[in-house]
């Protein structure tokens, strides 16, 4: 079967990955963009395997229910399930979540309804677009990348971004043309705003190192936090302290572990009147972090650079029977804040049975390193946030060998997207 086969399918239901699914004839699934349950599509292939294609629906007919008409033209580079109204979403994403844990033989029936703060479009403050040359008009045009392909198709509107940034991307291919520049010089426009509207970024230009752009400042839940427009931050922030808040209900102990942590939004956020030792790999991400430790800490939290022993004021940490030994516990009355630039699975001297953990590991979820300390050691609770329900689903199976589920919470991080941040909540038996 080639690229283009144009083919007919009965569309099942959705899938993690935010297609529809559909069985052929031949016995072959079908994985289908732009295409929703109950629909009978004619779509175009854009990928083809032996048990398997890809494809984008091209003419529906019998409509599911829920249909509407997409906001944007661009919609299937940026937003695939504009096709459908918001309460639907919501509701699939739920289903979604509790299919990935009934795949593994964890059920989770009466699962929440998907928090949202009812905004689902403009959430996103960071935006990377691509550029156009249109060769008849010689100018240079905003783009996104096709789904499927590696075809650019021009943009003048989008609605998932802040209207500052696209206003700034607007402006910025402007002043392209005013100064006759070719679309093939640049690699991609990345811009970031904060929750006040001020837009950092640029153009990455080919063959050149990517500048360093003016940093942004944002509040979460009052604490300030200072990023870099290119590097990790979260993407909406109003449904992302829905989150926190969440979170911040399930610490109770004295002692918190935040792996993973990022630039330090989770721990910084909701433990940072707790003895709190953050943990992240990334060098640009960690430079962030300290500096976030430093701007949250006040007269109450003592910040301090991990190892940074002295004799006057600190004594080794025997816990776990001295196998931390990299670990100083300071003797003082008051909270410390601890930032370690190690890898989270290499990070395991950390892990005792007094704390709570934090887990927000990327797509591929936890190294079983990981999850064989937590089920050594039993920290009193485990918090665990995934923007991927598959992986975590795979990881909460091992870790309920010592523990129950207390609660699980679905968010919508990025309306209008197939995207899932779900949050379970694990207790020690």
């Amino acid at each position: 079967m080639k690229k283009g086969t144009v083919l007919t399918a009965h569309i099942d239901k959705l899938i993690p990955g935010g297609q529809a699914l559909a069985t052929l004839e031949s016995g072959q699934k079908a994985f289908i963009w732009n295409a929703l349950p109950g629909e009978d599509v004619t779509f175009s292939v854009t990928k083809a395997k032996s048990s398997y294609v890809e494809g984008i629906a091209t003419e529906i007919k019998n409509p599911n229910p829920h249909r509407i008409e997409s906001k944007d033209s661009c919609y299937l580079s940026t937003s695939p399930w504009q096709i459908m109204d918001f309460d639907y979403e919501l509701a699939q994403k739920t289903a979604l979540v509790a299919e990935s844990f009934r795949q593994e033989h964890i059920n989770l029936s009466e699962l929440k309804p998907c928090v949202t703060d009812n905004n689902p479009y403009h959430y996103r403050n960071k935006m990377e677009y691509a550029l156009y040359w249109d060769n008849d008009e010689k100018c240079v045009y905003l783009a996104l990348h096709a789904r499927g392909s590696h075809r650019k198709e021009k943009i003048a509107i989008s609605s998932l971004e802040h209207p500052k940034i696209l206003q700034r991307a607007l402006e910025t291919v402007s002043e392209l043309n005013s100064r006759h520049e070719e679309a093939r010089k640049y690699q991609s426009l990345l811009l970031r705003c904060d929750q006040q509207g001020n837009v950092s970024g640029g153009l990455f230009e080919n063959g050149k190192p990517h500048p360093v752009f003016d940093n942004l400042t944002d509040e979460i839940l009052g604490v300030k936090y200072s990023y870099s427009p290119n590097g990790f931050f979260q993407i909406n922030l109003p449904v992302y302290e829905l989150a926190l808040k969440e979170i911040k209900k399930h610490i109770k102990t004295d002692n918190v572990l935040d792996l993973y942590s990022g630039v330090g939004t989770i721990g910084l956020s909701v433990a940072r009147d707790k003895n709190l030792t953050l943990v992240e790999c990334n060098t640009s991400a960690y430079t962030e972090l300290v500096k976030n430790c430093k701007i949250t800490g006040d007269e109450d939290i003592s910040f301090r650079e991990h190892p940074q022993a002295t004799a006057e004021d600190e004594t080794p940490d025997t816990r776990d029977g001295g196998l931390a030994g990299r670990r100083f516990q300071k003797e003082i009355s008051h909270p410390y804040i601890t930032p370690v630039l190690a890898k989270s699975e290499d990070a395991l001297e950390y892990i005792s049975p007094d704390q709570t953990v934090i887990l927000d590991p990327p797509r591929a979820g936890c190294d079983r390193k990981l999850l064989d300390k937590l089920l050594e050691q039993t920290p009193e609770v485990i918090i665990y946030l995934s923007c991927n329900p598959t992986t975590q689903a795979r990881d909460v199976a091992i870790l309920l060998q010592k523990y129950r589920i207390k609660d699980v919470t679905t968010f919508n991080f990025f309306p209008r997207t197939p995207h899932i941040e779900n949050l379970v909540i694990l207790e020690k038996l």
